[in-house]
């Protein structure tokens, strides 16, 4: 950062920002060796000089909730800094859950997309970036925007809901600041220093700062590589396209959507299926805007309409919403044409997802039985040698770029939303989690920095005998982390859906993550922000009695219907069924089958059926199991 001429500010110090109340300030920026530099805002002054390396920080007595005011800085040039707030600013990081933003969303939010006006709500989105070698004195370009009807569909849904909780409670400026990235790991947020003691990651770490050998395993990876072979869609090779109202269809099948085409007849195809249908449109609904709503589909699509392709989607995870313009319909009959491409696994449209075109208010529904045909199949890809190196999955990559150029920003707390992408290693997550926790702290130099995390949501088939799960671990993971200090836990064993990563609710995770701050952070103590935690248990003839924490104002089964999901097992650990009843603040769970019962277990799979202990206030309580 040497060689500037003028001061420079870091991307994050700018315009609309929201600074933190209470706490000493720091602003910083490059300028040239020896400059002045001097800093007004909000009636305070400090002036510091750039040394030799260009760098300059300087420091603003705390203040209160306040502004919006302007910052003004001074050295051989002037910069205005505009609309800036103090208030509260809370750093959001995590993976897809913490990204998904309220586009992605909107039909369950519109009402509160339409009705978004906080203009003492904002967020910067950090973009994503990765860095081997070390960690970054700078963020990428970004801007702070405020809740707004246009801008709140950039916002983080499970963000904006939190920061709206508080800023309802408080009327305090919320910051948030959204450093987040899809299908990432937790080592990835990591500093090399929070690392060291995490076996076998150091050796990788150091490994990586070597740009020849970092590029030259991406060579081989790329050379090793034999690609598909070069087979060309039938259904773009030919003289008419399969999606154009002239093409007569030939030797098509039966298929049915939702559902998979692995399923319904085509074996371990990865490749190109098309589907088509012919549907009859009435005439009340031709002329004026509609939305085609497809669930799902595994992976990328391409969607059709009398020829004209009306939308398409890369990757399997958003919910297909494709919107119409209105000479796109026609009285009477209108041919639908997708183009589903899966390269892995099984293809084709999720079930339990809605499958429908709206228009005005009329609606077709859009599942039943289509026609498909293969329009190519993948050669499988065989790699020998070396795999390339994709810098977001590795140690330290994203830590370094997004996380190391905050230091200097005041924060009230954190809120952690990942995992999944650990599912496979769920025991060193045990490590891993407390570790980063320290390791921000220690950047931070905040030691009682607030963290509050999102224990991972059902997801998942359902199974209804007692079985072994590694969302299960990870969920124990981020419950024996409450016993780090300074930590809360949002349970949301009740939000998920079973074939969605993604599920639409993530209002709850947001409000209920702003329990635990409003408790914590706010000094609402008798505010109960927690639903059941295992206490302990007691072994009581044939039967184990559970207490709990957080039981709030008594326990409960929220549908009224008997305790479910609790398993039993004795000294051999084979769990079973068991029953279940509440006995003032404890449960006490039994099995005719364990005359001995040893240890106990609840809500201990993917996705449980049903697990329904609550307390009072709606809260789930967290599964658990004591045979560790």
């Amino acid at each position: 950062m040497q060689g500037y001429t003028q001061i420079r500010l870091p991307h994050l110090v700018g315009d609309s920002m929201v600074l933190q109340r209470e706490v000493p300030l720091k602003i910083w920026g490059w300028a040239s060796p020896g400059e002045k530099v001097d800093v007004n805002f909000n009636g305070k002054k400090a002036t510091t000089v750039a040394g030799p390396d260009g760098k300059w920080l300087t420091k603003l007595p705390a203040m209160k909730v306040g502004g919006p005011c302007n910052m003004v800085l001074k050295g051989k040039n002037t910069i205005v800094l505009k609309d800036v707030l103090i208030g509260d600013v809370w750093l959001c990081a995590g993976q897809s859950n913490m990204v998904h933003q309220m586009r992605l969303h909107n039909i369950t939010y519109a009402d509160d997309i339409a009705s978004a006006n906080y203009s003492k709500i904002r967020q910067y989105w950090v973009p994503t970036a990765t860095s081997l070698i070390g960690p970054s004195e700078d963020l990428p370009p970004g801007n702070w925007k405020s809740a707004n009807s246009k801008d709140i569909n950039d916002f983080s849904v499970v963000a904006y809901f939190f920061a709206k909780q508080i800023f309802a409670k408080y009327g305090i400026p919320i910051g948030i600041i959204n450093a987040s990235v899809g299908g990432t790991s937790i080592e990835s947020w990591t500093s090399e220093e929070g690392l060291m003691d995490v076996g076998g990651l150091r050796e990788i770490i150091i490994r990586n700062k070597d740009t020849a050998y970092v590029n030259g395993v991406n060579r081989k990876a790329v050379s090793n590589q034999l690609k598909k072979a070069v087979i060309a869609d039938k259904g773009l090779n030919g003289d008419i396209k399969w999606y154009d109202p002239e093409y007569l269809p030939k030797g098509w099948r039966n298929i049915n959507i939702p559902g998979y085409w692995e399923d319904q007849g085509i074996r371990d195809l990865d490749g190109v299926v098309w589907y088509r249908r012919v549907f009859d449109v009435p005439a009340a609904m031709v002329g004026i805007p509609a939305l085609i709503h497809m669930g799902r589909i595994i992976d990328a699509d391409r969607f059709y309409v009398n020829g004209q392709q009306v939308g398409n989607t890369g990757y399997q995870y958003p919910q297909r919403r494709y919107h119409l313009g209105p000479g796109t319909l026609k009285a009477g009959k209108n041919i639908f044409v997708i183009r589903v491409e899966n390269s892995a696994g099984k293809g084709g449209f999720v079930p339990d997802k809605p499958y429908l075109i709206e228009a005005g208010n009329q609606s077709i529904d859009l599942k039943g039985d289509w026609q498909y045909k293969v329009g190519e199949v993948y050669t499988p890809v065989v790699k020998t040698g070396a795999y390339g190196i994709s810098e977001q999955a590795q140690p330290t990559a994203l830590y370094n770029t997004m996380i190391a150029p905050l230091a200097n920003y005041g924060f009230k707390g954190i809120l952690w939303y990942q995992g999944e992408s650990n599912v496979g290693n769920a025991m060193a997550y045990k490590k891993l989690l407390p570790a980063m926790i320290n390791d921000w702290r220690n950047k931070f130099d905040r030691p009682d920095l607030p963290f509050f995390y999102v224990q991972l949501p059902n997801h998942g088939d359902m199974c209804y005998q007692p079985a072994e799960s590694g969302l299960a671990l990870m969920r124990e993971a981020a419950l024996q982390t409450l016993k780090v200090p300074f930590t809360g836990m949002a349970v949301t064993i009740d939000l998920g859906e079973w074939n969605d990563l993604h599920p639409d609710n993530k209002r709850d995770v947001g409000e209920r993550l702003a329990l635990i701050a409003r408790h914590f952070t706010y000094g609402e103590r008798s505010l109960i922000y927690s639903g059941p935690i295992f206490q302990s248990s007691k072994v009581s003839g044939n039967e184990i009695v559970v207490s709990f924490n957080h039981v709030g104002s008594g326990l409960v089964a929220v549908d009224g219907e008997p305790l479910s999901q609790f398993e039993i097992a004795g000294e051999d650990k084979k769990f079973v069924w068991a029953s279940a009843k509440i006995e003032n603040d404890k449960v006490v769970v039994w099995s005719d089958q364990i005359r001995s019962p040893k240890y106990v277990r609840y809500a201990w799979a993917d996705n449980p059926v049903n697990p329904n202990l609550y307390n009072l206030e709606k809260l789930p309580a967290s599964p658990f199991r004591t045979d560790e």
